[in-house]
Order: structure tokens, then sequence, then C-alpha cells
């Protein structure tokens, strides 16, 4: 059995060790092994009567936690087991914190450690009060908004919007005893930044990665952004298409509005606030990329969101309160919707990827149509493959042969170029007969 998030091997004993033990107490428990090599076979452990008794001491002294050491003999030696609870209360290792993510140990700090206190402590970063701020500090034109926004919605009592705004604070659960939380100055104080750096949103346009045309920033509280954000997207950034029903103009836009606002509410809602950076939006010519800095909830991979899934908020007393106003749902169906509605515009499903400490989510433009394919210099036969994929869903080499009345080695050099250097297909399936060409993305 190779190394896990439970599992860790060690061929000897170190009292270093001390620091896996308190990872494995901070995140689920699990088995560290002394005796046995990284592939998990027994190689023996020296003096394992005597560490029977050491192990167990050390980390109740050094790290106040209590561990189960059992011995095992075997054909090929001894070896020892020690079984690590997850304990409820963050625990140290001579001052520091460590945590077992994955089948490493990382060592706690900044942001990370804030996050991991808060965690132990059953708070989320959103939930915790801050001082020397009240509910008259608050805007009073975004109560008006929300209050207004929540009837609409009727996901709130009547009586609670026409209460003061005191009341719909506490409704809210925005106040924790005698202080507002964090999310209470981000949804409704007109300058949050003065308590969370890093609080607003930048939107650019760009040429190329490293070719910046222009650029803006939306301030605000929460509600405001959002507003502010839309506003800008579909007046500045992206273009419509006009057309004409009798004498009723209509607008279509490049992308579908209710995936561009469902994107921008997940970024909002789902931003780790503690890491100072701002929501970023990119704009190019063919694609919309966005950005906010998080993490993807435990054990979730990014294909998680492309099905039904639970609904996990990062920051679930933001997530609350727009949801109350009629922003968002509340059954995790956001990322669902998103590629709902691509789908109905007739766009490439969107991409979902985690990077570093951020999460993406691109949106793409409908290139497969002849006038934007002329822009890639493509051959004839390229462009007649390609247009093939998108009626008929892929492409081989064999019917690509066929389709083009070419040889085998021209119609690999031509599936080459449109995976490679214009980034049209992607390869599906076994190498060999098995191979398909697709659309990106499809």
């Amino acid at each position: 059995m190779p190394e896990s998030q439970n599992i860790e091997y060690k061929q000897s004993w170190r009292d270093e060790y001390l620091k896996w033990i308190c990872g494995f107490a901070n995140a689920k428990g699990g088995k560290i092994f002394i005796g046995k090599d990284d592939a998990g076979n027994v190689v023996g452990v020296a003096n394992a009567k005597k560490l029977l008794e050491d192990i167990p001491n050390k980390t109740k002294d050094i790290l106040g936690v209590i561990v189960d050491v059992n011995l095992h003999a075997s054909t090929e030696g001894d070896y020892l087991e020690i079984i690590i609870e997850d304990y409820p209360y963050p625990v140290n290792y001579k001052g520091q914190y460590h945590y077992r993510s994955g089948s490493t140990k990382q060592e706690l700090k900044g942001a990370a450690l804030d996050r991991f206190m808060l965690q132990k402590k059953g708070k989320k970063w959103d939930g915790v009060p801050v001082p020397n701020v009240s509910v008259s500090d608050l805007k009073e034109e975004t109560f008006d908004f929300f209050r207004k926004r929540a009837l609409k919605s009727k996901r709130i009592e009547e009586d609670v919007l026409t209460d003061s705004n005191e009341h719909l604070i506490e409704n809210l659960q925005l106040k924790e005893h005698d202080f507002l939380k964090r999310a209470s100055i981000l949804l409704f104080h007109p300058k949050p930044e003065n308590f969370v750096t890093g609080s607003y949103i930048k939107i650019g346009f760009f040429e190329s990665d490293s070719e910046l045309m222009y650029q803006d920033e939306i301030h605000g509280n929460i509600f405001e952004q959002i507003e502010k954000t839309m506003n800008l997207l579909f007046t500045k950034y992206i273009k419509a298409n006009i057309s004409y029903e009798d004498i009723q103009r209509v607008e279509t836009y490049e992308y579908p509005k209710e995936a561009v606002r469902e994107a921008l509410l997940n970024a909002i809602i789902h931003k780790d606030y503690s890491g100072n950076t701002p929501i970023q939006i990119s704009v190019y010519k063919d694609k919309i990329m966005i950005w906010n800095e998080g993490q993807l909830p435990e054990n979730w991979t990014v294909e998680t969101l492309t099905k039904k899934h639970s609904s996990k908020p990062y920051n679930p007393d933001i997530a609350n309160a727009v949801f109350r106003c009629g922003y968002i749902e509340s059954w995790g169906r956001g990322t669902i919707k998103i590629i709902e509605k691509c789908k109905e515009a007739g766009l490439p499903t969107p991409l979902y990827y985690y990077e570093s400490s951020g999460f993406w989510v691109e949106f793409r433009k409908d290139i497969y149509n002849e006038d934007s394919l002329q822009e890639f210099d493509l051959n004839e036969r390229q462009l007649k493959a390609v247009m093939y994929v998108k009626e008929k869903g892929e492409i081989t080499n064999k019917i690509y042969q066929e389709l083009c009345n070419v040889s085998k080695a021209t119609a690999t050099r031509d599936l080459t170029e449109l995976i490679d250097k214009f980034k049209l297909l992607e390869r599906k399936g076994e190498v060999g007969a098995g191979t398909v060409y697709k659309l990106i993305g499809s």
C-alpha cells in the first residue's frame, strides 16, 4: 500500500517525526509505520521495544497528545504502528503547527495558520467579529438596496425588512454578541477596504497575456461591486450583436449575462479574503477569465463542479446574505447553471481549473464558425475538418483522409497543427486506432 493522506512510512525513528504526528493530529488522523520503506515493505527497526515506550511518552510530553503504538513481528523484522487520532483542538510542536495534506507534511504559517485556527474553533473567516464598528457606520443606501431585492425574492420575512438596520443585521446573523462580523463589513460598509485589504475587483482587457490594453477597478461593498462590475462588463468589455424583431431592438451579447453573473457571484462568495488579493477578470478577444483566491472544499476536484454537488460556501455568512436578496440559489447549482447557460447560447463548455492559490472560470466564444476560423490561417482541409467536427462531434485520422482525399501522413500533420499550433482540437481516447479528435472542452 503506498503512502497516502492517512499513511506514512519511515525506515527508522527520529524525534523530528513528532512533527508528522502533529500533522496527522491536526488533520484527519492517520498511521505512521516505523520499520517500512517508502513502498511499504518491512525492513525492520532496531530497539523496537524501547521505542514502544519512548514514542508515547514523547508525544504526550512534547505534543500533549496520546497515541497508540503497536509492535508487529514479521519474518522481515519488527516494525511499529503509530495510530494518531484527529484532535478537536490545534496541536503544536514546540510552537510550530504542522498539517498533513495529501501525502506531505506542511508547516502552517500566516493566513493558512489563521484559517486552520478558525476551523478548529468552528468558525469561518467571514464570521470573525470586528471591534470598533457599529451598524450606524454601515451604508444606508445599501440597506435600502438590499431590502428592495429581498422583498422581491421573498426569501426573508417582510416584517424583518421593515424593521431597523440593527434588527436586519441580527436576523442575517451578521453579528456576534456586540460585534459586527467581517461579512457585515464586506456587505454593507461604504469602505470595506479600510478593514480588508484587496477586497475589490480588477477588470482588464488583454490583447495577449503580456499586453494589457486598458483596465478598471471596482470598489465599494459587495452589493455595489456586483452591480458595478456587471454594468461595466456589459457596456465596455463585452460586445453585443444588434438585431431587430419588427421595430424592437434586440441585443445578443457574446456571453450570456446569467452565466457571467453566476461566475462573478461564485468568485465573491468563495474568495479567500485573507489573501488580500482582488478578484481579477481578464477579458480577451475570444475569452473571459475570472479568478479568485481560494481553495476547493476538501476531497473535491474540478470535476465535482460539473455535476450535482452540495453547497459548501467558503464564506457562509456572505453567501446567506447574497442568497436572501435573490442573487444566488442555495443548492450548489451555480457551476452547473453556468454550463447550461453557455450551452443554450451555443458557446463551448466553460473551463474550471484550480492552480496554486486560486480558482479560474474561463468562458470562450464560439470560434468554430467560418468567419472566426479565417483568423487562424487554416488551409481548406483543416477548415473543412473543424466544421465537420463541430457538426459530428469528432473526427478520426481515417475519416480526415477520406473527407479531404489525402494520405495518412498529411492527415496526421494537419491534425497535429490543429492541436498544437492552432489549439482548436484535442485528442481523446486510446493512442492509435482508438484516437479521436474533438473540439477543445467538448
